[in-house]
């Protein structure tokens, strides 16, 4: 199928792509939030205690931060819509076991492969669309809506999950993925074309070494060795033993996180996590600069572009999960309202994204991605900040602005960012490059829910929440510093 992204009448063809892509990435997203206000129907559905709970809602993003590397790996060396259905499958599949669940065991089972759908799914949902819509502006107003279906998502997670849990029962929480995501199948199957495998044999290296296009990292790289990066393209190996090492660093790293929250920072299993990501972390390095064939070229960190946008990615996340994962339970155990008064309470943030990310890619394709990144940055740390007079008895109406300039701020930011780091890659590590941004977020946001466990003393929810927007709030202020400093303009990147 030819897809054009050119020409002053884009036809209803030209969005199919968009439309099927982001309906597995809403999924993908809306799991991580969907299940907050469920936990409570669930430990009494299934008479689960406080420990089998965390790890409904943590072992999904465990394995999804632990396995995006490789996934992403995987993504660039074979075809990338396989590897999009296959974890689309995958995830669906383990949607209906959730709904299915006779007990905890075998709902953490089936969170955990959900996790590792969503790990195939995400880092070549970017890499399809970048090939779908190959004009950058195009591309850019495609990653604006891919962007606003991750704010909205996120944001809409405890609105529907509450939503649900009240009028059907909170196995309706994972059962309501499977129509999205057998319509996520048809449309990818017929609409998204294919990345054909790159097979580029002897004449690579010239190509990315001479051609003056969005391929060549010479700009920000500084002339990366000898080939390095066609040298990872143009062999087709799994790189496995440095992938599996990657693995165990970001699964101890979250594992830790996880942990710290219940049962403290020096507790053995946050030690012992912490151990791992520690010794795993240089031996990963290690094994991927010494690899003939690198998933994950380290020589892509030597553009500033792509490495501040990476770091843009944690603090992003961490200041919004962590401030998403601690509203409902302030809404619930402070206020003392129900799952659906919880969500819709919420739904001013939820509501901001679907404005602010199309305007922000339409503001990317004219000025480029730094500027609405720089902007959405300020808007939503100021958003963060404006919680720090929240107590007990402030009224509705005074949190209203806070959410909408948070839910603004996501909005605004995420799709610059993602555009940012995918310019600064090439195409042919366009699977590599969502990966990296992507595991960004997810340990940003095992950092943010992290910190709230940690921050909450004595049970004071308010005072975890001041706590939380402060460390969140500055973080985006001191991302949009890095924006300015560090991002370049796009044409500096192609």
């Amino acid at each position: 199928m030819t897809v054009t992204t050119r020409g002053p009448s884009p036809t209803r063809t030209d969005w199919l792509p968009l439309v099927a892509i982001c309906l597995g990435y809403f999924l993908v997203i809306l799991d991580v939030t969907v299940v907050t206000v469920a936990i409570p129907a669930i430990g009494s559905g299934l008479n689960a205690g406080l420990a089998e709970l965390q790890w409904v809602v943590d072992g999904y993003t465990l394995v999804f931060a632990g396995a995006l590397l490789f996934c992403g790996g995987l993504s660039d060396r074979f075809n990338g819509k396989r590897v999009f259905l296959a974890g689309l499958v995958l995830f669906t599949v383990a949607s209906v076991g959730c709904g299915l669940a006779p007990n905890p065991g075998v709902l953490v089972a089936a969170r955990l492969a959900q996790g590792a759908g969503a790990a195939l799914m995400v880092p070549a949902s970017l890499a399809l669309l970048r090939g779908a819509y190959p004009d950058r502006g195009s591309r850019a107003r495609a990653f604006g809506v891919w962007g606003m279906v991750a704010g909205v998502a996120a944001g809409a997670g405890p609105v529907l999950g509450g939503a649900l849990v009240s009028a059907v029962g909170w196995r309706w929480v994972f059962y309501v993925n499977l129509p999205f995501g057998l319509l996520g199948l048809l449309l990818t199957t017929r609409y998204v074309p294919a990345r054909p495998t790159e097979e580029p044999g002897p004449n690579v290296p010239a190509r990315l070494a001479e051609e003056p296009g969005p391929n060549v990292l010479a700009h920000s790289v500084g002339r990366p060795g000898p080939n390095a990066l066609a040298r990872s393209v143009g062999r087709p190996g799994l790189d496995a033993p440095a992938q599996m090492t990657s693995a165990l660093c970001l699964g101890g790293l979250a594992w830790a996180l996880i942990e710290a929250g219940p049962r403290g920072w020096t507790a053995p299993p946050v030690l012992l996590g912490l151990a791992l990501f520690v010794l795993a972390l240089p031996a990963y390095l290690l094994l991927e600069h010494r690899a003939p064939a690198p998933m994950l070229p380290l020589e892509l960190f030597g553009s500033r572009s792509f490495t501040a946008s990476a770091i843009i990615g944690v603090l992003l996340n961490l200041g919004f999960y962590g401030l998403l994962f601690v509203l409902p339970l302030y809404f619930q155990q402070v206020r003392h309202l129900g799952p659906l008064e919880t969500g819709l309470a919420m739904l001013p943030m939820a509501l901001m994204p679907m404005i602010s990310s199309p305007l922000s890619g339409r503001v990317a394709a004219r000025t480029g991605a730094h500027v609405p990144m720089a902007f959405g940055l300020l808007i939503g740390g100021i958003g963060l900040l404006a919680w720090l007079p929240t107590g007990a008895d402030t009224s509705y109406w005074a949190l209203v602005p806070p959410m909408m300039l948070t839910g603004f701020g996501i909005g605004f930011t995420m799709p610059a960012a993602t555009s940012a780091i995918m310019e600064a890659a090439p195409a042919e590590l366009g699977g590599a490059a969502s990966a990296v941004f992507n595991t960004a977020r997810q340990t940003g946001s095992a950092i943010g829910v992290a910190l709230v466990g940690t921050l909450v003393t004595d049970g004071d929810l308010v005072a975890g929440l001041h706590a939380d927007v402060i460390i969140g709030g500055v973080g985006y202020l001191l991302a949009a510093v890095l924006t300015v400093t560090a991002v370049r303009p796009a044409e500096h990147n192609r």
